[in-house]
């Protein structure tokens, strides 16, 4: 869970679009036009899903992809919370890079410990 929140967090979030795409800075600097204010929003969901999709993987393959409704709301939570504190970050400046990663971290230590109930 640890290495593929590594991977998705930094390295994939960093190759593409969306460390730009949820800085709402970048998007009045490259796209001023009003109807795109929000589109800030979009990019944070999307890489919110991706990320709680990939750590949640391992505990999908452990459960042999046997998972219930507990799972996906489980997985939509670490989405929703992921985009909330990268907003925090990334636009609100309210979080450092150590304070994000560290309540990411508790996301997925969270995770483990409620899947392993």
């Amino acid at each position: 869970m640890i290495f593929l929140h590594v991977l998705d967090d930094f390295f994939l979030q960093s190759c593409g679009f969306l460390a730009r795409g949820k800085q709402r800075e970048w998007w009045k600097q490259e796209a001023p036009d009003e109807k795109y204010r929000y589109d800030y929003l979009a990019c944070l969901f999307m890489h919110g899903m991706s990320w709680a999709f990939m750590i949640m993987l391992p505990l999908a393959w452990y459960y042999d992809l046997n998972v219930d409704l507990s799972f996906g709301i489980l997985m939509c939570i670490n989405a929703f919370l992921h985009m909330f504190v990268d907003d925090l970050k990334a636009n609100q400046h309210v979080f450092n890079l150590i304070q994000d990663q560290t309540i990411h971290m508790c996301q997925i230590v969270g995770t483990f410990i409620l899947m392993m109930l």
